[in-house]
């Protein structure tokens, strides 16, 4: 045990020598969550809107008032005709478009109605959806408050109600994904390289001679990680709650645990891919560009896995972050219990023992 204790003093040693490797630990989720958190947002605000009013009378007036008036709308100087329209759009100054008709007030009234065309830049599909539900929605509220007493022979009023983010706070639906990738990132990068540069600075002889056993020895390079990590999860929670509003809804000791068995996932995969490649820089490469790429597409974190052609959503199970993405969003915003996560855990569990296993056969196998 006291050479255990005195081997993982080294790693330590080694961690707070390293400037690069305390700018990966510490740096880089701190800028990945705020950038995440703030930058980046699928809710749609202050987009450009070009009215052409053909009627200029109150009615068409009071409409644009009341899209102005919207924090989801922009509306900028109003154009004169179509092809200027479609110049704006081309300019990328405007999304959408609101055209009113000419006579637009007076035909309101009519029995058969009155037409508003809504032109909406579809390069952006989802964008497009809901620009013009959200117009649709203020026209619609318009046309009730001119005229609340007219109603049609049967009425279908929907009663919506959103659950667990209320507020349809956008970074709630980041925060999980971020601090997976994190995880996945940092963990595995920063182990990627532990045993490998053994090699490289020529220290590998020692641990071939020393009496220590191959499996103390990846547990001292480990462990450092395994505490500066849960450090990082501590900052990444005081961040999200404190920063980005973000409420901790389910146990905090269930998402420490969750996380702790997450992490030493992650650094068994950073053991293996230091065992199996012969430079830094490979291992290095692998680890952050081959893990970053497949923890953003294929664990439901930027894209519904569902919407997926059946290929990748097979190569998604072999994703740890996959399991620990839906992990978080259970505990830390639906505020769900073990029992619903239990097959995820499972599974985390299955896969930190097969790494750990091949990590440290392929480092016998290289002391050898």
């Amino acid at each position: 045990m006291k050479q255990l204790l005195v081997f993982i003093r080294k790693e330590f040693y080694h961690v707070f020598r390293d400037r690069r490797t305390l700018l990966i630990l510490f740096g880089l989720p701190v800028v990945q969550i705020v950038l995440f958190g703030f930058a980046l947002s699928s809710e749609v605000k202050n987009i450009g809107v070009a009215v052409l009013d053909n009627a200029h009378d109150v009615q068409s007036e009071q409409i644009i008032a009341k899209i102005q008036s919207s924090s989801y709308f922009k509306v900028k100087e109003p154009v004169l005709n179509y092809p200027e329209i479609e110049k704006r759009f081309k300019g990328g100054s405007i999304k959408c478009a609101v055209i009113f008709p000419a006579n637009f007030g007076q035909d309101l009234y009519r029995k058969d109605g009155v037409q508003i065309q809504v032109i909406a830049d579809a390069s952006d599909p989802n964008t497009a959806t809901i620009l013009t539900n959200y117009l649709t929605t203020i026209i619609n509220n318009y046309q009730q408050q001119l005229n609340p007493t007219a109603k049609p022979s049967y009425q279908i009023i929907p009663e919506l109600r959103q659950l667990y983010n209320e507020d349809q706070n956008g970074s709630l639906n980041f925060i999980p994904g971020v601090i997976a990738l994190i995880f996945m990132i940092v963990s595995t990068a920063l182990t990627s390289v532990a045993v490998v540069k053994e090699k490289e600075l020529g220290t590998m002889e020692i641990l071939l001679v020393s009496p220590f056993k191959p499996i103390m020895v990846l547990i001292a390079k480990a462990i450092p990680y395994l505490v500066l990590s849960l450090v990082n999860f501590i900052i990444i929670l005081l961040l999200s709650v404190y920063l980005l509003n973000v409420e901790i809804k389910g146990s905090l000791i269930l998402l420490f645990a969750e996380s702790i068995l997450f992490i030493i996932t992650c650094l068994a995969l950073g053991l293996l891919i230091s065992n199996l490649t012969n430079s830094q820089q490979t291992a290095m490469l692998i680890s952050m560009m081959g893990m970053m790429l497949p923890t953003l597409l294929l664990t439901g974190f930027m894209f519904p896995i569902e919407n997926m052609p059946m290929l990748f959503q097979i190569i998604s199970h072999v994703l740890p972050s996959r399991y620990y993405y839906t992990i978080v969003k259970a505990v830390m915003l639906k505020g769900l219990g073990f029992g619903y996560i239990w097959k995820e855990t499972l599974i985390l569990v299955g896969m930190c023992v097969v790494l750990l296993t091949l990590a440290l056969k392929n480092f016998k196998i290289r002391l050898s």
